[in-house]
């Protein structure tokens, strides 16, 4: 489905309109970046139970196994490198630029990755700018509602200590375990003993991620901001994990529009009011008037 020609432009027109904007973005937002996913076609991790890796009782089962996992995905993140759509948005996140595009707007990226990518683009984005004085703004520009990969969280239900630990490797029992799951074998006879530990108690660390059964962070400050927003930006997501997937129908019920920056069809298409199919750090640099 080729992207119409006048799309741009009618996009770009209702964003220079709107006052409270919203970015929802999944996975689809860093695979140029080249982090794969574990439930995607091809992943690499697709022949085991999402829940016997991404839940607290797989934890509790097997945290060899899962914190084999989270290294690999760790060390796959920290040697990635944020990609065209990363920036865009991170340069739309700054005041002083979005308002040149939609005047007087907030902004703020709701993102369900854990890789850290948009934080890091952000953060790259306004070190390499001088910020005007007038520039602060009480909204936060970027939320990581599942959490990071590089929080590690101590699982001792008396101690629930949380630090951002970019250690790599995170621990030495973990070192190489990264390149046997790259050539398709594992060690799953870790002793807990090698695992990453709490630094405040000395208890079995676990990843600082929201797994399957687990309460996504901030939702009070988003189910606020979806309540007002009058734009919402869906960004390589298929619309099927909730709470996220209900956050652009709320929105467009609320009499809000909704741009869906796809790589091809998927669940959320029927609330797009503006459709752009393609790589995203293709469509969403050009569709903002961001590129670079």
């Amino acid at each position: 489905m080729a992207t119409p020609p006048t799309i741009i432009p009618a996009f770009q027109a209702t964003l220079g309109s709107s006052s409270h904007i919203l970015a929802i973005a999944g996975a689809g937002l860093s695979a140029a970046s080249g982090i794969p996913t574990f439930r995607g076609h091809g992943g690499m991790w697709r022949k085991y139970d999402a829940m016997s890796l991404a839940t607290p009782e797989g934890f509790h089962e097997n945290p060899s196994l899962v914190w084999q996992f989270y290294h690999y995905r760790r060390e796959t993140a920290l040697k990635a490198r944020f990609n065209a759509a990363h920036a865009a948005i991170a340069s739309f996140s700054l005041p002083w630029i979005r308002h040149t595009l939609a005047p007087g707007s907030t902004f703020t990226l709701i993102t369900q990755n854990v890789d850290g990518l948009s934080a890091r683009a952000l953060e790259t984005a306004e070190a390499s700018m001088t910020i005007p004085e007038s520039s602060t703004e009480d909204q936060p520009r970027i939320l990581e509602m599942h959490g990071r990969l590089f929080d590690v969280l101590c699982s001792s239900g008396s101690c629930q200590h949380v630090e951002y630990n970019a250690t790599s490797p995170i621990c030495e029992g973990l070192d190489g375990t990264e390149e046997m799951v790259s050539g398709g074998t594992l060690d799953p006879d870790i002793p807990v003993e090698s695992l990453p530990r709490c630094s405040k108690c000395g208890s079995l660390a676990r990843p600082g991620v929201v797994w399957f059964g687990e309460m996504p962070q901030h939702l009070d400050t988003i189910d606020q901001l979806v309540k007002r927003a009058d734009l919402c930006i869906v960004i390589g997501t298929s619309s099927t994990v909730y709470p996220a997937a209900g956050y652009a129908r709320k929105i467009k019920r609320n009499g809000g529009k909704v741009a869906v920056f796809n790589l091809e069809r998927s669940e959320g298409d029927e609330a797009a009011d503006y459709l752009f199919l393609g790589p995203c750090e293709d469509t969403l640099p050009r569709a903002l008037g961001l590129e670079t």
